[in-house]
């Protein structure tokens, strides 16, 4: 029995991409680890977002932003580092996560920063742009 989706009227014809986007975007809706995406204000700039992702006890080198066409992905990987070290009780957790955004057409990514074990990435929307770009991450005490 195939699934039937909210795109699946006859009226809407050509919405294969977007119905994939969102089914992307639903698996992906673990609550680990929280974000906020906020509009950063600035009058005479285009729209400017900002999502901050709250990633304590990573490094910058244990992520990774990958901007690939209209998809931002924020991945963490920590490595366990349990020898010689005798817990009696684990409630931080070594963990990875992988956590997609979709992008409007246009979006471009500003840059990305670690500080205070906030990852915040900085978007805007000044022309559309269409290619795969490693983001550098700055990491400051």
């Amino acid at each position: 029995m195939s699934r039937m989706s909210s795109l699946s009227s006859p009226f809407l014809l050509g919405f294969d991409e977007v119905e994939r986007a969102l089914d992307r975007v639903a698996k992906s809706a673990e609550g680990y680890p929280p974000y906020n995406v906020e509009r950063i204000e600035a009058a005479s700039e285009p729209l400017r977002l900002r999502i901050t992702l709250a990633v304590a006890g990573f490094t910058a080198e244990q992520l990774e932003v990958v901007l690939d066409e209209k998809e931002l992905t924020i991945r963490g990987r920590q490595v366990e580092d349990g020898q010689g070290r005798v817990f009696l009780h684990r409630g931080i957790a070594a963990r990875q996560f992988q956590r997609t955004f979709v992008l409007a057409e246009g979006m471009n990514v500003l840059g990305a920063e670690l500080k205070n074990g906030l990852l915040s990435v900085d978007l805007v929307r000044p022309e559309p742009a269409r290619h795969a770009k490693r983001i550098d991450i700055v990491s400051r005490p």
